[in-house]
């Protein structure tokens, strides 16, 4: 069986597209919450099953020894060295309350490096793809950073997490943050902040709190587009800290989220 990034890649936007219509078709109707995870505000809806679900189906069906890490379902351990990393809606919330900013989210690994990536704004219809060593798309077009080597002119994205002690030390990360940079943006959906540091709608972005299925595919496009990528104090992405940047705004920022935050220095 072949595991060709460029083909991996190929079934990643197949299945994406799919699940991207999907959800679109199911927001014209009601959406409620089905339930909640890490606390009462994080929530997910019937939709977010049903959009894994036939990610799941989908990609087993094509390739059934891989390996598949959904946000939603069980994890599922295959032979094949191949794992699929799936966000079925990134940004619940938005979709929740019909703010029409939501992503389908696929990274692909092979034996543990991230090799190809999609992510869906599903609403705009934007399709954004990378493969490692591949350059990163948007809908088919090469993109690249902004280029920004000023952080004070530097339009950073972020987000908060769900629990109310961690978003209140991150609106003091925040507060130290906005006298010393063009503006804050928070969108709601990490995947597309990621994204959007990848074609320029951003300088910078960081957060605290992302899972796997939500910078796995995000990240690899961000880092093709030429973005630096990290953590703090030369660790890798990981739900310590993701950050992405235009080189020249990437310490800047980080120097500023370790003084800032006090669970950081």
């Amino acid at each position: 069986m072949t595991e060709s990034p460029q083909d991996l890649l190929k079934l990643a936007m197949e299945v994406a597209t799919e699940a991207a219509t999907l959800i679109v078709e199911r927001r014209r109707g009601v959406i409620t919450v089905a339930d909640t995870k890490s606390t009462v505000t994080d929530v997910v809806t019937a939709v977010d099953r049903e959009s894994e679900e036939l990610i799941r189906a989908r990609v087993l069906a094509a390739r059934p020894d891989d390996s598949f890490l959904g946000e939603e379902g069980d994890d599922i351990h295959g032979t094949s060295g191949v794992r699929w990393v799936v966000d079925p809606i990134d940004g619940t919330v938005n979709y929740l309350y019909d703010i029409p900013t939501y992503a389908v989210s696929i990274a692909v690994e092979i034996d543990g490096t991230t090799v190809a990536g999609v992510v869906v704004d599903a609403p705009r219809g934007e399709i954004f793809t990378a493969t490692l060593g591949g350059g990163a798309y948007l809908d088919g077009k090469p993109i690249r950073v902004s280029g920004c080597d000023d952080l004070g002119k530097a339009l950073v994205g972020t987000g908060f997490g769900y629990d109310a002690e961690r978003r209140e030390i991150q609106a003091d990360v925040v507060r130290a943050l906005i006298a010393n940079v063009r503006d804050i943006r928070r969108i709601g959906v990490g995947a597309i902040d990621l994204c959007y540091v990848a074609c320029g709608r951003l300088d910078a972005a960081y957060e605290r709190g992302l899972n796997p299925w939500d910078y796995g595919a995000g990240a690899l496009i961000a880092a093709e587009a030429g973005a630096r990528i990290g953590g703090l104090h030369g660790a890798v992405v990981s739900p310590e800290m993701s950050i992405a940047a235009s080189p020249g705004t990437f310490e800047g920022l980080h120097d500023l989220l370790v003084s800032a935050d006090p669970l950081r220095k």
